[in-house]
C-alpha cells in the first residue's frame, strides 16, 4: 500500500521521463518550486484561537440557522464564520473538543463534525512535488507547424482525444466558464490571461469568499497545481506557449487549498457554492477533501463532511454546473470490497484503516452526479498510478505516465502532460489531476456546442460520445511479468476506462 504523502494529491511530478510521483510509495518525493505570483490572503487566527478547530454544522437547507441552533453553537463555545443557508451548511470555529458531539444532540441539527485535526494556525508550506519545468532555451527552441502554438508538438494528449481536430471546427465559446477549484490560478500567465474570468474567481481558503483582487493566485511558496490545470483546459491559441483542450472558453480560479496544501471541507463547500452562484458551467476538482482520503458515513464526524460537500456539489449542479473530479493516484480498485487507507487523517496521526469504498467515500470524487475520471498515458493505457473501478470510473482521459512505461510518438518526447506554470512558465506533470481537466474541457466544448444543455444532458453526451476502450488484459504496465491491476467489464463500460476515452472532436460536431 502507499505510504503517507504530501497533499498535492492528484498531481504526479515525473521529471526527465522517470516516474517521480509524490503519491506513490515506490516513487520519491521532490521539493516544491517557487512559483512567481502575487501573495494572497489566507485564513488566519489570533493567538487566542491557537487550539481552535473548524467544524461544519448541517441543518435543513433553505433557511438560516435557527435561534435554537445559534444559541447551542454559542453555548458550546463556537463562533459562526459563515452560513451557507442555501444548502444548510454552517461553518464554525471552536476550541471545545466536544463541540460536534454537543451539536449533534441539538434539535434541527442533521449532522456536525470537525473538518480538520490540526489547529487553525498550522499553515507552514510543505514540499508539494515539483513539475519538470521547461527552460527558457527549450521554449525558445520549440518549433511548430503552421497554425500550431510553439509547444503544441509536445502535447501528445491533444491528439489522443482528437482535440487537435476539434480546434479546426471550434475552439469553444467564450460564454462558457470552467472553474478550477484548486490551489489557485496565476491569471497573469500569457497563456491564461486572454481567457481568464475574473468575476467567477475567488479565494475560499477561509471557508468564506475573499474577493480581493488577485486573491485567487498562488503565492510564491504554494503549489503550481491549479495553474497547470487551468492551462490544460483553456490555454489560449495565441502563438504563445501551449494550447488548451478548449482554448476558446473562459477559465476561473477558485482557490481552496491553504498554504499547507490542505483542501478542507469549509473551503470546498465555499468553492462549489461560489461556482453555483457565479455562472460557472463546469468545475474541475483535482483533489480529495482533507484530512480523510475516504470519509466513512458510520463515523459521525466524517459523515458530516460527506453531507456538507454533497450538498454543495449538488447545489452547483442544480444551478447549471457539471462537476468533474480526478479518481486518484494510488492504483486502488475503488469497486473492491475493501481498501487499506494508510494516510488518514493526513493532518494528524494516520493509521492503516481497512475501509469499504461503498460506504467510505473519496469526496468529491465518489459523490452522486460527479464525473469521475481515470488517467491514461501516451499508449492509451491506464496510467500506472490511476485508480480504477467498475461502476465508479465514468470516463478516461490523458493524465500522463512514466515515459518508460508509455512513450509518446515523435515529436513529443515526454510521457507527461504539458501545462502552464506560475510566472509565465510551462512544465510537465502527471496524475489523474491532469486527466480530469481534459474531461472538464471536453464538457465545456459540449456546452459550447449545446449552450442550452442541462448538466445531465452534457454528461449524457460526454459518455455517449466517448470512444469505447476495451479492458487491458493482462495489465502489466511495468513489464515485470506480474499483473498490476485487473480490469472488469465490457468494451463499452469497464473499470479502467468507464464509458471510454473522451472525444473532443465529437463534442464540437455532434
Amino acid at each position: 500500500m502507499t505510504a503517507p504523502h504530501p497533499r498535492s494529491r492528484r498531481a504526479l511530478a515525473l521529471p526527465l521521463g522517470m516516474a517521480m510521483a509524490t503519491a506513490l510509495a515506490f516513487l520519491p518525493n521532490i521539493t516544491a518550486s517557487a512559483a512567481e505570483a502575487t501573495p494572497t490572503a489566507t485564513a488566519t487566527t489570533t493567538a487566542g484561537d491557537a487550539t481552535s478547530l473548524s467544524y461544519v454544522v448541517n441543518v435543513r437547507p433553505g433557511h438560516g440557522p435557527s435561534a435554537r441552533v445559534k444559541k447551542a453553537i454559542a453555548e458550546a463555545g463556537g463562533t459562526i464564520v459563515t452560513s451557507y443557508d442555501q444548502i444548510g451548511v454552517i461553518v464554525v470555529h471552536s476550541s471545545n473538543a466536544d463541540f460536534a458531539k454537543i451539536l449533534r444532540a441539538v434539535p434541527g441539527v442533521e449532522s456536525a463534525g470537525n473538518t480538520r485535526n490540526a489547529p487553525l494556525p498550522a499553515q507552514s508550506t510543505t514540499d508539494m512535488g515539483t513539475p519538470k519545468v521547461l527552460s527558457a532555451r527549450e521554449v525558445a527552441a520549440a518549433k511548430a507547424a503552421d497554425g500550431q502554438d510553439p509547444l503544441e508538438p509536445q502535447q501528445w494528449d491533444l491528439a489522443a482525444i482528437k482535440a487537435d481536430k476539434a480546434h479546426e471546427v471550434s475552439l469553444g465559446s467564450p460564454k462558457v466558464t470552467v472553474a478550477v477549484i484548486d490551489t489557485g490560478v496565476d491569471d497573469t500567465h500569457p497563456d491564461i490571461a486572454p481567457n481568464f474570468d475574473r468575476g467567477a474567481s475567488v479565494n475560499c481558503v477561509a471557508g468564506k469568499p475573499d474577493t480581493a483582487d488577485g486573491a485567487w493566485r498562488p503565492s510564491a511558496s504554494e503549489s503550481p497545481h491549479g495553474t497547470h490545470v487551468a492551462g490544460e483546459i483553456a490555454a489560449a491559441k495565441n502563438g504563445v506557449g501551449m494550447t488548451g483542450v478548449a482554448p476558446g472558453v473562459k477559465v476561473a480560479g477558485i482557490k481552496v487549498a491553504n498554504p499547507d496544501g490542505y483542501f478542507y471541507t469549509e473551503a470546498v463547500v465555499c468553492g462549489f457554492v461560489w461556482a453555483a452562484e457565479h455562472g460557472v458551467d463546469v468545475t474541475n476538482n483535482s483533489y480529495y477533501t482533507d484530512p480523510w482520503y475516504f470519509n466513512c458515513t458510520d463515523d459521525p464526524d466524517q459523515k458530516a463532511l460527506v453531507d456538507a460537500v454533497t450538498r454543495a456539489s449538488r447545489y452547483a449542479e442544480r444551478r447549471g454546473a457539471v462537476n468533474v473530479a480526478a479518481a486518484g493516484n494510488e492504483n486502488y480498485d475503488l469497486a473492491a470490497d475493501t481498501i487499506t487507507d494508510p494516510v488518514s487523517p493526513n493532518d494528524g496521526t494516520p493509521s492503516d484503516r481497512v475501509i469499504d469504498p461503498s460506504k467510505c467515500f473519496d469526496i468529491p470524487t465518489q459523490l452522486p452526479g460527479v464525473v469521475t475520471v481515470a488517467a491514461t498515458g501516451a499508449k492509451d493505457l491506464k496510467s500506472s498510478f490511476s485508480n480504477y473501478g467498475l461502476g465508479v470510473i465514468d470516463v478516461a482521459a490523458p493524465g500522463g505516465d512514466s515515459t518508460r512505461y508509455q512513450t509518446p510518438a515523435p515529436p513529443a518526447t515526454s510521457g507527461l502532460i504539458l501545462g502552464t506554470l506560475p510566472g509565465g512558465k510551462w512544465g510537465y506533470m502527471a496524475g489523474t489531476s491532469m486527466a480530469s481537466p481534459h474531461v472538464a474541457a471536453v464538457a465545456a466544448l459540449i456546452k459550447s456546442t449545446h449552450p442550452h444543455a442541462s448538466p445531465a444532458l452534457v454528461k449524457a453526451l460526454l459518455y455517449a460520445e466517448a470512444d469505447a476502450t476495451p479492458c487491458t488484459d493482462p495489465y502489466d504496465i511495468d513489464g515485470d511479468g506480474k499483473v498490476d491491476a485487473v480490469c472488469e467489464g465490457t468494451k463499452n463500460r469497464n473499470g479502467f476506462y468507464g464509458w471510454g476515452t473522451v472525444d473532443a472532436l465529437a463534442a464540437v460536431t455532434h
